[in-house]
């Protein structure tokens, strides 16, 4: 391409141009042939044969014009883009397309960039431009935006070859992609949006603020993943149970956006009802298995399922996929929850069963998702070895726990996936806290004796613990009830268990006969039926399960009065 008034050519332009000078020279010299006289003419000036040579086909080829001849400015001229000429080391003009003058203005020819050309300061250009000059190669600078909200640009610098002193220059090309940009702007904010919209579901399912049961400490922290990760369905829940028992669970559904979140606040909500029903642990994934396969067949989900009994001393689980609880005992030492661990939520054609692990006073638990552990390029279990690490040296409350585990497995706000993590205390009491725990129980052998003896025994222990007359009597009461419940539609072995808290009363009895009594409303002529309805009526709360090794437990609460 030859620029017909500064004679500047592209690089390798001129080199193939000497070449071609080079060439036909030598064959004049050896006589092979001289500079044809015309273009499609035989070199004894006849009309040349239009065909393809060798082809045998006799195809007749056009004649094709040669580019060395275009106009330089005939053609950039005519390119919608902004299009211009630089040289020298000072970047001076050499020449501007109409669309550049009609963007930003006529400049002087020869005037250096960095006085002429403020734009391309504005836009960042000008140490490109030096970079080019020195490399000999094209660079592209993309969405360069102005000061002041002006339009978008794609930039290409690209070296041409001017003849002189300041033989070397660059081509400018600006594209003007603002609307381009302009639409990238929309949809990102279209992404925050979502991505906002999401959270706020997703917090806005999760517990406000925990129940805090009487024999334990929990806190939990959920962090959503950075910006630039979708937010997941990590939960977590508590739910106290009734006789000083409570539920604890963590799950985590697979997938991402607002679809996971929704899904994620189902399974939550489900399992507050099943736990209502006091069921064991793996009772209650068996039903959440399936509710997920319903609620959607394509979305699996992991989850643990654990119930503390603090007159056991010991946390029932299941677990669905979930990664394992870990328990730190009062030296440090860590354990983790062996199996069971059966397949995730929504896969179906499973028998989930249960397992337990101690959890004694001065012990921690600690529930958490695979956001927490999980590593690109890494085994999750060296994950999990890690938190098991940080979780022997960490003390404190269960929130600085929280905090320090989240720290030391390196978690922050730009993490890739989105954290849930649950931790419990069962805190050692001692002094004048110790004094507000207490429990009492008694072995029934049934017989017409049993009645007496547990309203003697109820009488007695309540007396001792001080409580008000108008509580004991009530107590005394409510175990009577029970217990003739108990001897009237259980079987052998039978206990009455009594026990107080900083905050409540409980009263339990326990039988060898599975079957869960119900309130019902007596008429006025049964002699029976009345006992609990007079249970129900005088307690804050009453209700019954099946006991693991076969039976049932039938319980009441009464609240203690404010001090």
């Amino acid at each position: 391409m030859n620029f017909t008034r500064w004679s500047a050519r592209f690089p390798g332009t001129q080199r193939r141009a000497a070449a071609r000078i080079e060439h036909a020279a030598a064959q004049a010299k050896r006589g092979e042939g001289s500079v044809p006289a015309a273009r499609g003419s035989a070199p004894d000036g006849r009309p040349a044969d239009p065909t393809v040579s060798g082809t045998g086909t006799g195809t007749p080829l056009a004649a094709v014009p040669s580019a060395d001849e275009l106009s330089v400015p005939a053609v950039l001229g005519r390119i919608p883009a902004l299009v211009a000429l630089v040289h020298g080391p000072d970047h001076r003009i050499a020449y501007l397309n109409d669309a550049y003058t009609a963007g930003f203005g006529p400049r002087p020819a020869g005037a250096p960039a960095a006085e002429a050309l403020p734009e391309l300061g504005e836009l960042g250009l000008l140490p490109l431009l030096d970079q080019v000059l020195r490399s000999g190669k094209p660079r592209t600078a993309k969405n360069r935006t102005a000061p002041g909200g002006g339009n978008s640009y794609t930039v290409t610098c690209t070296p041409v070859d001017f003849p002189g002193p300041d033989s070397t220059g660059v081509m400018i090309h600006l594209a003007d992609v603002t609307d381009h940009a302009e639409a990238v702007d929309r949809l990102r904010a279209s992404e925050r949006r979502q991505r906002e919209a999401a959270v706020t579901l997703q917090r806005s399912l999760l517990p406000q603020e925990l129940e805090q049961p009487d024999d334990l400490r929990i806190a939990a922290t959920y962090q959503p993943g950075g910006t630039e990760a979708a937010v997941g369905g990590d939960w977590y829940d508590v739910i106290t149970l009734g006789a000083g028992r409570t539920a604890l669970v963590i799950g985590d559904v697979m997938g991402r956006g607002v679809r996971a979140a929704a899904v994620m606040g189902q399974l939550r909500t489900a399992v507050r009802a099943y736990a209502r029903l006091d069921l064991p642990p793996h009772e209650v994934l068996q039903l959440l298995d399936g509710l997920a396969a319903e609620i959607d067949a394509s979305q699996i989900a992991t989850c643990v399922y654990a119930v503390h009994d603090p007159n056991e001393g010991l946390l029932a689980y299941a677990s669905a996929g979930h990664l394992p609880i870990l328990v730190r005992d009062p030296d440090g030492t860590v354990r983790r929850a062996a199996d069971p661990t059966g397949p995730p939520l929504g896969t179906g054609g499973w028998l989930h069963s249960s397992g337990t692990i101690a959890l004694g006073p001065g012990s921690t638990a600690v529930l958490y998702t695979d956001g927490l552990v999980e590593r690109r390029g890494e085994d999750i279990d060296e994950g999990v070895a890690a938190l098991e690490r940080a979780l022997s040296g960490a003390q404190g409350t269960p929130q600085v726990i929280c905090d320090r585990l989240m720290r030391a497995l390196g978690v922050d706000a730009d993490h890739d996936d989105d954290v849930a993590v649950l931790v419990l205390q069962h805190p050692t009491r001692t002094g004048t806290d110790a004094e507000l725990f207490h429990n009492a129980a008694l072995e029934l052998l049934g017989g017409i004796e049993a009645a007496p003896r547990a309203r003697a025994f109820a009488q007695g222990v309540l007396a001792s613990w001080r409580f008000p007359v108008e509580l004991c009597d009530l107590g005394v009461l409510a175990a009577s009830e029970l217990v003739a419940n108990s001897l009237q539609h259980g079987t052998p072995p039978m206990r009455l268990r009594l026990r107080r808290t900083d905050r409540r009363l409980i009263i339990e009895v326990t039988d060898g006969d599975d079957h869960l009594p119900r309130r019902r409303r007596a008429e006025p002529a049964d002699e029976t039926g009345r006992g609990i309805s007079i249970v129900a009526t005088i307690a804050s709360s009453w209700g019954s399960r099946r006991t693991p090794g076969g039976g049932k437990a039938v319980w009441c609460e009464f609240a203690l009065p404010d001090k």
